[in-house]
C-alpha cells in the first residue's frame, strides 16, 4: 500500500476510532494493523492523535503574494542588491516605481531577513573565475612607499585603484581592461575601459576619472602592477623632484595582500564583472561602448541609488570575530553629509540627483548592454568565419 493510500485509510478510520467503544476500538486496531503491518502501539498513536490541521500552523502570512512578486521584480531591477542594502534603497526607488500604494506600504515594512527568505528560491549562485593579470612593476618601487589605507579616513579623496582583465580565461594576446577607482570614505566609484594595459592608457583613464569625481584626489593607493608603478603615473601625481609630494599622494599595497585594496577589489565584482562577466573582449571598437556604459548609466546608478555597507568595528571575542557595520547609504548621501565637501558641490550633486530616475537609468543600461553583446556576438561570428 502506498503512503498516500495509507494516509487516506488512516483518515477514514480516525473518526470511527474516536467515536467507538473500547471493544470496537480493539477491532479497528486489529484491522488497521493487519492491513498496514504497523506496530499496535504506533497504530494507537496514529489514530488517537489530534486531527490534521487544515492550514499551516503559526502566524498568518504578513506579505501578500503580489508584494512578493513585486519584490522579485524590484530585486532584478536593482541588480540583485543584498537584502540590507535593498531595505535602505527601497524608499528611494519606490518613489519612481509604479505599483499600488498598499503594495508599496508592504515593501517599505519588509525586513532584510524576510527579503532573504522570500528571494532564496530565486537567487542564483555565480561561479567566479579567479585569474590575475597583475604583473609586478619593477620601476620606481623604491620611491613609492608601501602604505595601505589602514588609518582612519575622515575625508573623501583617498582613492584605491585596480585593473580587471577582460581576457576570457587566457592572458595571451591583446584585449580590453577596466580600471576601477573607488573612494574609501564615500564609496564613490568610477570605472573606465582601456585597450591593453600600459602606463599611458592607465594615466589617461585616471585623468578622465578625476574630472568626473566631485572631490579632489588626496591620496592614491594601488597594487604593484606595472600599469601603476611607472614614470607616467609618477609624473601625473607628482612632478620630478617633488618626492615629498609623491610620498604623500601615491602609495602601494603589499605584494600578495589583496586585503590591502579590499574596497576596490569588491567594486571590481559589483561594477565590472556583474556587467560584462568573464567574456574575452578582444576588439578595440568595443572599448568605446564599454566606456559609454561606465561613464553614464553605471556611474549614476551606482553612486546615486545603490546603498553600500561599510565595516565599522571588528573585534575578537573568543574564537570568533564580532563585526559591526554602518547603516546602508549611497555614496551621494555620504558626500551630502560630509563637511569636507563645499556647498556648491553639494548643490550640484543634489540638482543632478533630482533629475535622475533609477528605473530609466536601469532600462537605458540594459539597452546598451544588449547592444554591446549584440556587437560582441557579431564580431565573434565574423572572426570565426
Amino acid at each position: 500500500m502506498s503512503s498516500d493510500a495509507q494516509r487516506e485509510y488512516r483518515i477514514a478510520l480516525t473518526v470511527r476510532y474516536r467515536n467507538a467503544s473500547k471493544k470496537m476500538k480493539g477491532r479497528i486496531l486489529d484491522e488497521y494493523c493487519a492491513t498496514t503491518h504497523y506496530n499496535r502501539k504506533h497504530a494507537i498513536w496514529l489514530l488517537g492523535r489530534p486531527a490534521l490541521r487544515s492550514k499551516h500552523p503559526g502566524r498568518p502570512k504578513v506579505y501578500s503574494a503580489v508584494a512578493v512578486i513585486q519584490l522579485r521584480q524590484l530585486w532584478a531591477k536593482m541588480n540583485g542588491m543584498n537584502s540590507k542594502g535593498m531595505v535602505a534603497a527601497l524608499p528611494i526607488w519606490l518613489r519612481f516605481y509604479d505599483c499600488p500604494a498598499p503594495i508599496k506600504k508592504e515593501l517599505l515594512s519588509i525586513s532584510a531577513a524576510t527579503i532573504d527568505r522570500k528571494l532564496k528560491p530565486y537567487r542564483s549562485t555565480l561561479k567566479r573565475n579567479r585569474r590575475s593579470g597583475t604583473r609586478p612593476g619593477q620601476m620606481l618601487r623604491h620611491q613609492i612607499p608601501i602604505k595601505p589605507f589602514d588609518q582612519k579616513i575622515t575625508k573623501p579623496g583617498f582613492i584605491e585603484g585596480d585593473t580587471v582583465a577582460h581576457c576570457g580565461g587566457s592572458l595571451a594576446g591583446d584585449f580590453a581592461w577596466s580600471l576601477t577607482c573607488t573612494d574609501i570614505l564615500s564609496g564613490w566609484t568610477e570605472v573606465r575601459a582601456m585597450w591593453n594595459k600600459n602606463a599611458t592608457s592607465a594615466v589617461g583613464c585616471i585623468r578622465e576619472i578625476e574630472k568626473c569625481l566631485p572631490f579632489s584626489i588626496y591620496a592614491f593607493n594601488s597594487d604593484n602592477g606595472s600599469e601603476f608603478i611607472n614614470h607616467e603615473l609618477v609624473k601625473y601625481f607628482g612632478p620630478d623632484g617633488e618626492k615629498e609630494r609623491l610620498h604623500q599622494l601615491m602609495t602601494r599595497s603589499r605584494e600578495y595582500k589583496k586585503n590591502d585594496n579590499c574596497h576596490v577589489e569588491q567594486k571590481n565584482w559589483t561594477h565590472v564583472r556583474q556587467l560584462f562577466g568573464y567574456r574575452r573582449v578582444d576588439r578595440p571598437e568595443l572599448v568605446d561602448l564599454m566606456n559609454d556604459i561606465y561613464r553614464v548609466e553605471q556611474s549614476l546608478l551606482q553612486n546615486f541609488f545603490i546603498p553600500q555597507i561599510k565595516l565599522k568595528t571588528k573585534c575578537r571575542v573568543g574564537s570568533k570575530y564580532k563585526r559591526t557595520y554602518t547603516e546602508p547609504k549611497t555614496p551621494y548621501q555620504i558626500l551630502q553629509e560630509s563637511d569636507q565637501i563645499s556647498e556648491q558641490t553639494k548643490t550640484n550633486l543634489q540638482n543632478l540627483y533630482e533629475s535622475l530616475n533609477p528605473f530609466s537609468l536601469k532600462a537605458s543600461l540594459d539597452q546598451k548592454l544588449q547592444r554591446f553583446f549584440k556587437s560582441f556576438t557579431q564580431i565573434s561570428e565574423r572572426k570565426a568565419a
